[in-house]
Parts: C-alpha cells; structure tokens; sequence
C-alpha cells in the first residue's frame, strides 16, 4: 500500500505542534496566575505586609521611604535600630527616640504601651497617615489633622530645640494640624497651616510630624530638611528606634520574615517556573518493551535465498560456495586435516550439532533440489551460529 506524499511529514511533526501548543497553554496560564498574585498584593493595606514599599519604612528606598534618614542619623553619630513586630512598652527603652510614621494600622494596645513610654520619659517622633486617631493615647489633649499642606515652613513660637538651625524646610504638602491640642507649634507656613507640633508629656517628649514628607528621601536633602532631621532625634549620640512593625515587618525568620507582598510574588514566580519546567518537559510515551525487539534469525534469512537459489535452475553452483564454507568450518572445529575426506567430515559435522541431513548436505552429499539447499544453508547457519 503506497503512501501519499506528504502524509510522513505530517505525521512526524503533529507531535511537535501539539507539545508547542501545550506549552503555550501553560505559559499563558502561568503568566496569568502570577498577574493575579502581583494585582491581588496590591490591594494589600499598608500595615498588612508591604514592607519595603510602605510609606515612611526606614527599609525603603522609595522616594517616600525614610532609608535616607536612617543614614544621615547614622553618619552623625546616632544608633539607629529598628523594632520590628508589635510594639510593647516594656521592650521600650526611655533613652532612646522611637519613631512611628504613616502608621494607620497601629493598635490601640500599641498606641497605650507608646503613651507609657512617653509618660516614663521616653522621646516619641510620630505622624503621617493616621497618627490623628492613635496620638489620643500618647498625649492628654491631642491634635487634629488635615489633609491641606504648605509647600515650605519655618520655625513658629518659642525656639524649640527640634528646629534649632533650622530656617527653612521643604514639604510634599501632604497635610498639617488644624488643632494644635495640648502640643505647641514649632513649624508652619506662611499661610498659618502647621506642619509640626512638639511638647511635654509624662516625663518624655512627643514630636509630632502631620507631613513627614522633609525627613523621607525625595526631599531629606533640599532646603533645612537634613537638619530638621538630626534635631527630631534629639541629643547626638541617642539610640533612635525606627518601628517597623507598622510597616509589614513582623519577627519572624526565614520566609516568615518577609512581607507578605513579597512572599506572594515569591509563591507566582515558583508556579510560572514549576508551569514551564512541565511545558518544556517530556510527556510519558506508551511503555517500553522489555525487550528490544530484533531482527529475524538468520536461518530465516538463508530459508529464503535459498527457495530463490533453487528457482534459478541452477542450485547446485549456486550453493557449492555454502557447502565449501561448511566444509572448511567443520574441518577447522574438529581439527581434521584439510584433505579429509566426506565421512570424516560428516561425522565430526553430526558431532557439531548438524542433523544428518544438514551434514550430508554440508560435505556434498544428499539432493540437490531445494531440499539439499536448505539443508546445507541450514547447516552454514548452525555452525555460524546464525540460529535463534
């Protein structure tokens, strides 16, 4: 049966078309999956886990992280540390300056065990995002917040030692105190908006920043917003304690330790790899045979040349080369000498193994029909070792 040109082609690349299509599949389904983790992290809120990418994070290097500030600190000759996990006031240290910014998803629990730090002579930085509604358990009168700014502020009041060389300072205009509260003002603009309040409280001192945009990293280096950064602190030489607990970073080890956003992305980009490695692998073919299949006996081999031999009129020259070489393969494996004569060669034959039809054949006895041809390519293939 002939067939038709062109069908072997097709037939050898079907398979290869079908593995391309399924690893496209999959790498499209890969690719979607980590979209939705990476779209799905986004929503997340800022105290939940973004870490790095929180606002105010003295992890952060974005333009509205504190990183910046963290280094300037540094290089002035302060400790700077952070805390990460919730806070506790007994892990609080009244010595040192603990800094809470853009932090909305403070507790309240936390927000008391500040108000007992500061209360015990503890030095607070605090602002942003929410601080309106938790800065209530810290001081006794607190302030209110707005969301207008002032591009740019100066000292207000009585010299206070936060803004001591301090002339001016730049803000992202990101909100201001409309009620000042128990704490007294020390910087505001022009238009009256301030942007920062200082006082006693206890025994300790709070600071509170309604835009903490002067010590984040887009603007710590225009205008006084460095050395507004270094007096917040308070005396050189204080330990200041970033607390990074509002920003998504817990006190776990390991993967545990990250924020949540990363972890997320970590879980996307293992299922895209996972889904490639199976798109670019192998699929399980049929099973194997247990063993390799081979080709047929060579007697089977010799059967047919010789039905072809004996069709040609002539068997007899053609299967005297046969009988020649069974002839000189007996006289060598018997150790007989090579005039040996047709019965000494047919015996040590039938003691090799032949038949004595195959050994007649083999010395030149017997038919010369396509039985004796047989029977004499039989004998060649048995003493070859050409059987089975």
């Amino acid at each position: 049966m002939s067939v038709p040109t062109g069908v072997g082609a097709v037939a050898d690349t079907a398979p290869l078309a079908v593995a391309r299509a399924r690893a496209t599949r999959l790498s499209i389904v890969a690719g979607t999956a980590f979209l939705v983790l990476a779209a799905l992290s986004s929503f997340l809120p800022g105290g939940g886990g973004q870490g790095g990418g929180s606002p105010s994070s003295s992890y952060s290097n974005r333009p509205d992280g504190t990183a910046a500030w963290a280094e300037l600190l540094s290089r002035f000759g302060y400790h700077v540390d952070r805390l990460r996990g919730d806070l506790d006031s007994s892990a609080l240290d009244p010595a040192v300056t603990v800094v809470v910014l853009d932090a909305p998803g403070l507790t309240g629990a936390e927000a008391r065990d500040l108000g007992r730090f500061v209360h015990s002579g503890g030095r607070l930085v605090a602002g942003g995002a929410g601080a309106g509604h938790w800065l209530e358990s810290v001081v006794d009168h607190p302030p209110t917040l707005t969301g207008k700014g002032t591009r740019a502020a100066g000292p207000v009041g009585a010299a206070a030692p936060e803004v001591d060389g301090v002339a001016s300072i730049r803000t992202a205009q990101l909100g201001s105190w409309s009620d000042p509260g128990g704490l007294e003002p020390i910087l505001a603009g022009d238009s009256g908006r301030v942007v920062a309040l200082a006082g006693d409280s206890g025994r300790g001192r709070v600071v509170a920043l309604a835009d903490p945009s002067p010590v984040q990293n887009a603007l710590l280096a225009v205008d006084d917003d460095a050395a507004l950064g270094l007096g917040l602190a308070g005396a050189a030489g204080r330990t200041v304690l970033f607390a990074e607990g509002a920003h998504g970073y817990g006190r776990g080890v390991g993967l545990a330790a990250l924020p949540r956003r990363w972890r997320l992305a970590l879980a996307g980009l293992g299922l895209a790899a996972a889904t490639w490695l199976v798109a670019r692998s192998r699929r399980l073919g049929p099973p194997e045979d247990e063993a390799r299949p081979l080709p047929p006996p060579r007697w089977a081999y010799i059967d047919a040349v010789a039905g072809t031999l004996v069709r040609t009129r002539r068997p007899f020259e053609a299967v005297e080369p046969v009988r020649h070489r069974a002839r000189e393969l007996i006289a060598r494996r018997a150790a007989l000498p090579p005039d040996a004569g047709p019965d000494d060669l047919y015996r040590a034959g039938v003691r090799l193994g032949l038949s004595p039809e195959e050994a007649t054949a083999a010395v030149g006895g017997g038919p010369t029909d396509e039985t004796g041809v047989l029977a004499a390519g039989r004998a060649l293939a048995r003493l070859t070792g050409g059987e089975g």
